[in-house]
């Protein structure tokens, strides 16, 4: 199997500047025409240390793309490095400093002596014309390897892997071919997740089944490699298949599918209708909601009744309900949930109330009540502080309501995040 590496140069990369998105584009994009990527490093603007990641790189993988350090200023090394690394010299091409020397009289600015680094390319190398910038692209086939240098600057990049490398990528791809699909997972944790699914989650398999995992969201991506297209994405359907029959109801969507955007779809096939009261989450689940195109068709009201004023005048929460449980308790979610319902005349409602922190809540002070008065609806003594994290998630639909609690860790936009994400996974269950 061709795999390719890709090197990243520039020091904004390092200290944070520069996002670099460059990695992630080419990624991609080698993916789609069934060359994958194996590593991926990013190295300072230092020629020694470019060398040293050319020659992991080469080891690594059959081709290798290289982004950055093409310009004409003094930290733009990239060229040298590479021409050390081939044990080759820098070259002058005339005809990429007459081009150069067009683009500034094009614009009938002088150019600058520091410009005319950039016509120079190692001997033996092909220059790769670059058709937004002054600055040309180079290629070369060493060491049973194949080399393509382009800039940094992320749009011509893009231009110039488009118009002059994909074609040559697509040569050297040959006969195999890869094949993708994305499943997204809610409601278990990474490791759960890869216990249920044991050994196909070895590494060397094919497919290849990778897992990642953001604020509570599990994202398998199976990647099947064969022969040709059509076989790699049967090898890749008939994984989904086994995964969907392990994990069940833990798949929400498939490909970049949101809980919010699946969560919507149902409420309008079914022409249900949504209201959501928000304390701890701030108007988090309400945007999650309305984030997705033709939310109208379900959202209807959003309320954030912060303070226990709020949840009494906008949804008609009981006083003496607070007073006696705590506004961060059961009977007060599953309360908010009914009066966003019953206030929006909406189908469902749903009723978040926590605490986000850092402050508010003392894991030390916990008293469990016993289980004769959990049962009556409290999980914690009178007067007693709760933990920061503590969240109580309620939904109301008229017939009955579901409500839950939860603890969640790692900070307040963390579990603000968590808690939204679960309440839409909750209604997304119940749908």
């Amino acid at each position: 199997m061709r795999k390719a590496s890709i090197v990243s140069i520039g020091n904004e990369l390092l200290n944070g500047q520069t996002l670099n998105t460059n990695a992630l584009y080419l990624s991609e994009r080698l993916l789609s025409i069934g060359i994958p990527v194996v590593s991926s490093y990013t190295i300072g603007d230092d020629i020694d240390s470019i060398v040293r990641m050319l020659n992991l790189a080469s080891d690594d993988a059959d081709l290798i793309l290289v982004t950055g350090g093409l310009g004409p200023t003094d930290d733009d090394v990239t060229r040298q490095a590479f021409a050390k690394f081939l044990g080759s010299e820098l070259e002058l091409q005339n005809n990429l400093l007459e081009k150069i020397q067009n683009i500034f009289a094009s614009k009938n600015w002088p150019m600058p002596e520091k410009n005319k680094i950039q016509a120079y390319i190692p001997a033996n190398a092909k220059a790769i014309e670059n058709n937004l910038g002054t600055a040309p692209g180079i290629r070369v086939d060493s060491k049973s390897k194949s080399f393509f240098v382009l800039p940094g600057v992320p749009w011509e990049m893009k231009q110039m892997f488009e118009e002059s490398v994909l074609k040559e990528l697509k040569k050297f791809a040959g006969e195999q071919a890869v094949a993708m699909l994305k499943l997204k997972c809610f409601g278990a944790g990474e490791s759960s997740i890869a216990e249920k699914l044991g050994e196909l989650m070895q590494r060397g398999r094919n497919p290849l089944i990778n897992c990642t995992v953001h604020y509570g969201v599990v994202t398998l991506t199976i990647i099947a490699t064969a022969k040709d297209k059509v076989k790699a994405q049967q090898m890749a359907e008939e994984d989904e298949k086994t995964l969907r029959e392990i994990l069940g109801e833990l798949i929400y969507g498939t490909g970049e599918q949101s809980l919010a955007e699946v969560v919507g779809a149902k409420l309008a096939h079914q022409k249900k209708t949504i209201a959501v009261a928000e304390s701890c989450t701030g108007g988090t689940l309400a945007k999650l909601l309305t984030d997705t195109a033709g939310a109208s068709r379900y959202f209807t009201h959003g309320w954030v009744t912060y303070s226990n004023t709020a949840k009494i005048k906008e949804l008609g929460v009981k006083a003496e309900l607070i007073e006696e449980d705590g506004a961060v308790s059961c009977k007060v979610a599953e309360a908010m949930a009914q009066g966003a319902r019953k206030r929006a005349e909406t189908d469902f409602g749903i009723g978040i109330t926590g605490i986000a922190g850092p402050g508010g809540g003392s894991e030390s002070a916990i008293k469990p009540v016993s289980p004769s008065a959990r049962r009556g609806g409290r999980d914690f003594a009178k007067g007693e502080q709760k933990p920061v994290g503590l969240v109580y998630i309620s939904i109301d639909s008229g017939s009955g309501s579901e409500t839950k609690r939860f603890i969640f860790s790692y900070g307040r936009d963390f579990m603000r995040l968590q808690a939204a994400q679960t309440a839409l996974n909750m209604l997304r269950l119940k749908l």
